[in-house]
Parts: structure tokens; C-alpha cells; sequence
């Protein structure tokens, strides 16, 4: 049986367990992936691939290298395990009401309902409504109790008797995959991350299509060395993983070779495209990342996973008319999504209405108080606003949610620097540019901070204005920057080589502007005092095309340089002998 067959059985079988089991997520994505593995044309017909077709433009634009539907390289497949099926009808019966209890979210009652039942599949179900009554219990604490900004005290109560019964059972050898998944989930909710590493690649290795139990692991990876450390089967789910942690980790062309060799079986997988436009939008590849958004809206236009970054790149391009639409778009689709209130929070602040856009980011956080992009872009409207205290608490909470954010700790920065505190906003522009060193707004950041009246460092601010001219600076900072520092502590040669390259690079990109206007005459000052005439000459001549007090120092310097030239004394008073 070919690789794809095999991929497609496991997953339609995985499906029907996930999804038995309330793992409704897990089940999602696995049905998402099933669908996208390229249908056998002989067997389907039109109407039936009518989505894959679309979606293959996206893959020929971004894909490096055609990839063959040959099995991936160096994976075995893990043959799909029988799972204890109740075989008593009775407890059948019990297991069916109680998952109805369950669908409805009536955790606890469905939890009761399965107290005496001992199949697996059975406890499994009565601990994970355990824990979700917990967690929600846990929500509830926190709305009535909750402090500035939303920070609360509260826990889940249902921990502690969760993680003494799954231990016994694990420690018995009488818990299955599903149940190690949760045993998992409970040790990470507790601070045990070592013991739940173990217990998550134990759950992964056993049933490796539990997308949610690899989610979890790859939140413990913290460290490149953490994610080698771990002892995983190979199976192709196992790619999947690394090529998420790959992102997490900020390797994103190694996530990108993982994504586009997984693009060999899961061609129409909106799921990985999705992912790749995440890893070009880390790049900052703008433009590929809005290509692949349009068409994932074409396939999928009801979308609203990942639709949030969409709209971060169209805020950054300043869109308008686009991020309206798709504001407008969400807002019909479901607009109680955080995605959802984040887009919308972007189109108000482009708009400028900076106290709207809070007020939608903070909706964001009413429906997920975790929902990292909102509590930074917050800090941003603060910011925008003046509000630094503000801004402070909200970059704070996105760290403490992740402390691998490296725009929180940009933020943190640029609220310190506002107020004045250059030392902090360095510590802070440090941790961000660890984090992101490919990010020249973060080196430039950091340069500013050590050129600051306090600070005063300039060689350490040549340095960091180095990084980012050698980051692919954007906005063409640095290059100007290096010029004026080395102008200022008077090395000409220095000087004079960097205002020739931001010279070229705005003549490349046709702008002008002071900066070129302050290139122009450095260049044909410096030229003339090396006697190289005729090169100021052509800097001076182009001066003569401006009209203000750039246009009479450069005929000074022409008449400078023709004197000079001509072999006469200069006419000037002062060289008279008294």
C-alpha cells in the first residue's frame, strides 16, 4: 500500500477514536490533513477535488523544488492500534450518555456518570471531565476574582486527585494513550515539565495522532536541546512536530524544509500552508504571506484560524480597504472569535482610533485570557496612546504567557525608553533582539537606546547599526545612522563609505529626501579635501538641482575647487600677509 493510502486509513481511523474520546480539536486537525492528501482523480471526480485544485497554485508559487508523493525519508510507519472498545453493552450505554453529558458541556455530571465504569476508554472520558470542570471552575474564579489587568490567583482544583489516580494507573500499566496524554496535561498544569516530557513522548509514541498530546510536548521544548533529547518514533505525525517546534524554536527555514517536504503527501493541506505563510510572516516575506492568505481565503472563506496575522501584515502595508474587508469579513463569520476582535482591534487602530482598538483587544482577552497577540498589539495602542504604565502590564502579560515573545520584550523597551529609563529599555531591547537576532528594527532599537543623551555609547551603537544594515534593514536606517556616528567622532574614511552606500541604495530604490540632500554634501566635502576633484564636482552638481542653502554651499565648493585647480591664491582677506 503506497505512503498516501497508508497516511489516509490511519487518519480516518484516528478521526473516529479522537472524536469518540471528545478530543474535538484533535479530531479537526486530523480531519483536515485527511483531506488534504491529493484524491486518486481515477476515483473522484470533479466536484470532489474542486478544492484541491484551488489550492495548487499556493504550492507551485512557494514550494523550492517539486516534491514527489514518495515516502518520506527515514519513516516507518506505526501500524494504527486496536483500541479497548467497550465490549459490554451496558457500559456502552453508560459511555454513550456520559459523552452526551460531555458534548454539552456538563463536565462533572458526565464525569458521575462514568464513576463505576473501568473500561480505559471510560476513565479516560470520566478524568478529562474532571478536568475541564476544573478548568472552567477555574475560569469562573477568575472573572469574580480577578486583579488589574485580569491577573487572578485562581487554579484547578481537580489537579492534585487527577495526578495521584493517573499516576497509579500508570505505574499498574493499566492507562492507555489517551490517558497518558492527560496525565501529561496535568503533570505541565503542575510545574512538572520534566515528568510530563516523559509521559507526553511515552502517549506520542503509543498513538502518534493525537495532535493535541504533540502541542502539549512541543510546549515543554523550550531549548533546541530539549527537542533532541527526545526519544520519538519515527512516523510522519513526528514531522509534523518538528516542523511546529522548529517555529517556536525561530527556526524557521528548517521549519520550512519540514513543511515543504510533508507537502510531498499533504499537497492541499491548508493547515501547512497556513503554517508556511507563518514562517514567511516571521521572515518578514510579506508579500508571499499575503498571496498564501488570499488564496487560503478563496479554499476556505469562512476561516478565522490564523486570519489574525493576515491582517497584521495588511496593518503593516497599511491596507486599508483590505483590512476593512476582512474585518467586516470575520465580523459576520463569527465575531466572537479573539481572532476575530484582534483583526477588528487592527483595523480600528490603523484607522487611529486607538480606544476603540482596545476596547476590542480587551474582548479578545474576555474570550482568551492567553491569547498572546492581543495582549501585545494592547501594549501597542497604549503606547500609541501614551499610556505606559499601561503598555508595561499589558507587554508584561504577554512575556509571562510566553517569555519566548520577542515583540513584548521589544515593547517593554520602547515603553521604558518613552519614559525616560534607557538602562531598562536596554536590558528588554536585549532579551527581544536574543530572540529575533535576524530583526533589524530590533538592532536599530537597541543602537538608538546606546545613543541616548544618558548613554552615550557609541561604538557599542556602530556595532548594533552594523547587525541591522546586515539584517536586510527595510527602512534604510542603519546605513545613514553608521554615517553620521562615524562623521561625528571624525573618522571621514568610515563616514564617507557608508553615506556612498545609502547613497547607491537610495538612488536603487529612487527616493529622496534630507538624507540624501546630507549624503550629497558630505560626499562632495569630503572628495574635495582628498583632492579627488572630480568626483566632487558630480556630487556638487547635483546639489545645484536643489533649491535651498545646499545649492549656494555647493557653488562654494565649485568655486573652492576651481581656484584650487587653476593654481591662483585664494582672494580671501586672511591670506594676505598683515
Amino acid at each position: 500500500m503506497g505512503t498516501k493510502e497508508n497516511c489516509r486509513n490511519e487518519l480516518r481511523t484516528a478521526i473516529r477514536q479522537l472524536s469518540d474520546r471528545c478530543l474535538y480539536s484533535a479530531s479537526k486537525w486530523a480531519a483536515e490533513q485527511l483531506v488534504g492528501i491529493e484524491q486518486d482523480p481515477v476515483k473522484f471526480t470533479p466536484s470532489h477535488t474542486r478544492f484541491q485544485r484551488e489550492s495548487s497554485s499556493i504550492r507551485r508559487r512557494f514550494r523550492t523544488s517539486e516534491i514527489t508523493s514518495t515516502p518520506i525519508a527515514g519513516v516507518s510507519y506505526v501500524p494504527t492500534p486496536v483500541l479497548e472498545e467497550d465490549n459490554d453493552a451496558a457500559e456502552s450505554d453508560f459511555y454513550l450518555l456520559a459523552k452526551s453529558y460531555f458534548d454539552c458541556r456538563e463536565y462533572r455530571r458526565a464525569a458521575h456518570m462514568l464513576r463505576d465504569q473501568t473500561s480505559k476508554k471510560a476513565v479516560f472520558l470520566r478524568c478529562y471531565g474532571l478536568y475541564l470542570a476544573g478548568e472552567k471552575r477555574k475560569e469562573e474564579e477568575m472573572i469574580e476574582l480577578e486583579g488589574p489587568l485580569g491577573k487572578s490567583d485562581a487554579l484547578n482544583r481537580e489537579l492534585v486527585s487527577l495526578e495521584r489516580e493517573l499516576s497509579t494507573l500508570r505505574k499498574n500499566g493499566s492507562i492507555d494513550p489517551f490517558g497518558l496524554y492527560l496525565y501529561g496535561l496535568v503533570l505541565k498544569e503542575k510545574g512538572s515539565d520534566n515528568l510530563a516530557r516523559t509521559v507526553l513522548v511515552e502517549s506520542v509514541n503509543s498513538y502518534p495522532w493525537n495532535w493535541n498530546a504533540w502541542l502539549e510536548l512541543q510546549f515543554l521544548c523550550t531549548t533546541i536541546e530539549l527537542l533532541n533529547g527526545l526519544n520519538l518514533n519515527n512516523h510522519w505525525m513526528k514531522d509534523f512536530f518538528l516542523a511546529s517546534a522548529y517555529q517556536e524554536l525561530r527556526m524557521h527555514n528548517e521549519s520550512l524544509a519540514k513543511y515543504e517536504s510533508l507537502q510531498g503527501t499533504f499537497s492541499f493541506s491548508n493547515y501547512i500552508q497556513a503554517q508556511i505563510a507563518k514562517a514567511q510572516y516571521s521572515l518578514r516575506e510579506f508579500e508571499q504571506v499575503e498571496v498564501i492568505f488570499e488564496e487560503l481565503l478563496i479554499n476556505d472563506p469562512y476561516r478565522v484560524e490564523d486570519m489574525d496575522m493576515y491582517s497584521n501584515v495588511l496593518y503593516a502595508k497599511e491596507c486599508f480597504s483590505a483590512l476593512s474587508y476582512l474585518a467586516h469579513r470575520v465580523f459576520l463569520t463569527d465575531k466572537y472569535r479573539p481572532e476575530s476582535c484582534c483583526i477588528i482591534g487592527n483595523y480600528y487602530s490603523l484607522k487611529g482610533q486607538h480606544e476603540k482598538s482596545v476596547m476590542y483587544f480587551r474582548r479578545a482577552l474576555k474570550l482568551n485570557k492567553n491569547y498572546l497577540s492581543a495582549w501585545t498589539l494592547m501594549g501597542h495602542e497604549y503606547v500609541e496612546m501614551k499610556n505606559t504604565p499601561a503598555a508595561v502590564d499589558a507587554y508584561r502579560r504577554a512575556v509571562d504567557i510566553n517569555p519566548c515573545d520577542y515583540r513584548a520584550w521589544y515593547g517593554l523597551g520602547q515603553a521604558y525608553e518613552m519614559m525616560g529609563m534607557p538602562f531598562y529599555a536596554l536590558h528588554y531591547f536585549r532579551k527581544s533582539v536574543f530572540l529575533q537576532p535576524s530583526d533589524s528594527r530590533l538592532w536599530i532599537a537597541m543602537a538608538q537606546c546606546y545613543e541616548t543623551e544618558q548613554l552615550r555609547m557609541l561604538e557599542d551603537a556602530i556595532k548594533c547599526y552594523r547587525r541591522a544594515a546586515n539584517c536586510n534593514d527595510r527602512e534604510a536606517i542603519a546605513l545613514h545612522q553608521l554615517a553620521k556616528l562615524h562623521s561625528e567622532l571624525g573618522r571621514l574614511e568610515e563616514a564617507a563609505f557608508y553615506y556612498k552606500k545609502d547613497l547607491d541604495r537610495m538612488e536603487d530604490e529612487e527616493r529622496e529626501g534630507p538624507n540624501m540632500v546630507e549624503a550629497l554634501l558630505f560626499l562632495a566635502t569630503y572628495c574635495k579635501a582628498q583632492k579627488r576633484f572630480e568626483e566632487a564636482e558630480v556630487y556638487c552638481t547635483r546639489l545645484l538641482d536643489y533649491t535651498g542653502p545646499e545649492r549656494e554651499t555647493a557653488k562654494n565648493l565649485l568655486r573652492g575647487m576651481r581656484i584650487a585647480q587653476s593654481g591662483f591664491p585664494s582672494m580671501d582677506v586672511e591670506h594676505f600677509p598683515p
